[in-house]
């Protein structure tokens, strides 16, 4: 594996497969968001004038990137919001999650509509860490 930081978009039938890589198991969930959210926008127009403190627990590793990727969505559907800055402080235990990420209403103005992200799934969800490098895998229903 070349790779040890960003995403990428792997052919899917239907939906939306991400792989996101990471030195840190924080930094790969860091990847996974900005993935999502590039699906939406281009992250690079959307300015970090709104954040959001996320915590949250999961029941295990694969559950806490289902409610983290959730959980921003959440923020999407009921507020309009785009984010383009993710910081994971800390994944603990690999059940309880902690960070920040920062973005602002979407404008039709200015930022540009791609895909509705509708929800997250568990579809061919994997997280491996493998030569040094976390390597996540996830679905997106569109």
């Amino acid at each position: 594996m070349g790779r040890c930081r960003g995403y990428e978009f792997i052919d899917h039938i239907s939906d939306v497969l991400i792989r996101a890589y990471g030195k840190t198991l924080e930094e790969a969930f860091e990847q996974s968001a900005l993935a999502v959210y590039n699906i939406i926008t281009d992250t690079n127009k959307v300015e970090p004038k709104v954040e959001r403190v996320i915590s949250i627990d999961g029941i295990d590793l694969y559950n806490l990137l289902y409610r983290w990727i959730e959980s921003l969505l959440y923020y999407t559907d009921a507020e309009g919001l785009v984010f383009s800055y993710f910081k994971v402080n800390e994944i603990k235990n690999g059940i309880r999650l902690s960070g920040i990420v920062r973005g602002e209403r979407f404008n039709p103005n200015k930022h540009e509509h791609r895909t509705a992200v509708k929800a997250m799934t568990y579809s061919q969800m994997d997280i491996a860490f493998s030569n040094g490098c976390w390597k996540i895998d996830f679905v997106v229903d569109i």
